[in-house]
Formats: C-alpha cells, sequence, structure tokens
C-alpha cells in the first residue's frame, strides 16, 4: 500500500495551486493523508475526487466549512498499521512523550502545523511524522511533502520528497 502525506497547503494564500509533482503522486497513492490547514474548500474537494482514500483532519487556519466535514483526529486501519492524524502536536521539545502518551494505540502519527519535515520514533514504538509544507517553505530550504508503504502492518520505505523551488 502507497502513502502519500502531506500538510499545510494554505491555499489559494501561499500558492495559487498544488504542485504538479505532488499532484502526479494522487493516482499512484492508495491512501492519501493531510494533517490540516488546507484553508479553502476547493483543495479538499480536490483530493476527494482524486483519490482512492483520503484521510485528512482541520487544522488552526481551517474555516467553519472544512470543520464540518473534517475531524480534528482522524484512525485509520492501514492493513493492519494504526494510523492517526492530527495537526497540533505542540513544541518540538518532549513531542515523542507527549505524543506517545496521548496516541499509546497508534503505530504512526502524522502531524503538521509547523511546516517543518519530521521523523522520529518515541521509546514506545511510535513513529511521528510530519511531511513539512509543499506550499510554504518558511524557514526551510525546500517546499515538501512525503511518501510511504505499508506492508504486513508495518511502516516502510518513508521518503521526503523536495519540491523545486518556484
Amino acid at each position: 500500500m502507497r502513502l502519500l502525506l502531506m500538510s499545510d497547503t494554505h491555499l489559494p494564500k501561499r500558492a495559487k495551486q498544488l504542485p504538479a509533482p505532488l499532484l502526479a503522486e494522487i493516482p499512484r497513492a492508495d491512501v492519501v493523508v493531510h494533517a490540516g490547514d488546507w484553508v479553502d474548500t476547493a483543495t479538499l474537494d480536490l483530493l476527494e475526487s482524486r483519490s482512492r482514500r483520503l484521510v485528512g483532519v482541520y487544522g488552526n487556519n481551517d474555516g467553519p466549512g472544512l470543520r464540518a466535514r473534517l475531524p480534528e483526529v482522524a484512525y485509520a486501519d492501514l492493513g493492519g498499521l494504526r494510523l492517526g492524524v492530527v495537526h497540533e502536536t505542540g513544541a518540538a521539545q518532549g513531542r515523542e512523550r507527549r505524543c506517545a502518551t496521548r496516541f499509546p494505540d497508534l503505530d504512526v502519527l502524522v502531524f503538521g502545523h509547523s511546516h517543518i519535515p519530521w521523523d522520529t520514533t518515541a521509546d514506545t514504538g511510535l513513529r511521528l511524522l510530519n511531511p513539512g509544507s509543499p506550499t510554504d517553505r518558511r524557514r526551510q530550504p525546500y517546499c515538501t511533502y512525503m511518501t510511504a508503504t505499508v506492508a504486513e502492518g508495518r511502516l516502510g520505505d518513508v521518503e521526503l520528497h523536495r519540491l523545486p523551488r518556484r
């Protein structure tokens, strides 16, 4: 199973549209994950129409229209892998411990908010992934997204993709 992970698209404020390399990944993915801060419902509509399966949450910049359609926290069983998605996890310091306590039954937690890519594992085995942002690099050198695979209930082949500068 192939996963496409993104967050913090902030359309149309940070970009007019999703980058072409990211859009090209959608048909290749079995599951598309968006960890919030969509900003517009058009992006949700687009991903719903093009994705085989979409797992998404709302973020702090998402208004009532998105909050009515998306949960604050989403859960999915992906072939035995217990996945969770949330927008905010708090400060970087202590993140692994906080998330492992808050989400003791997960194998992987995808989050966003900071626009900073993150890939760590808590002492409990919880894998924490932040794909960064494909449209707003903030203080990062590149805009980013992630892909991964799931096989036999395990996460593998996690790859951070750098997008070309606009």
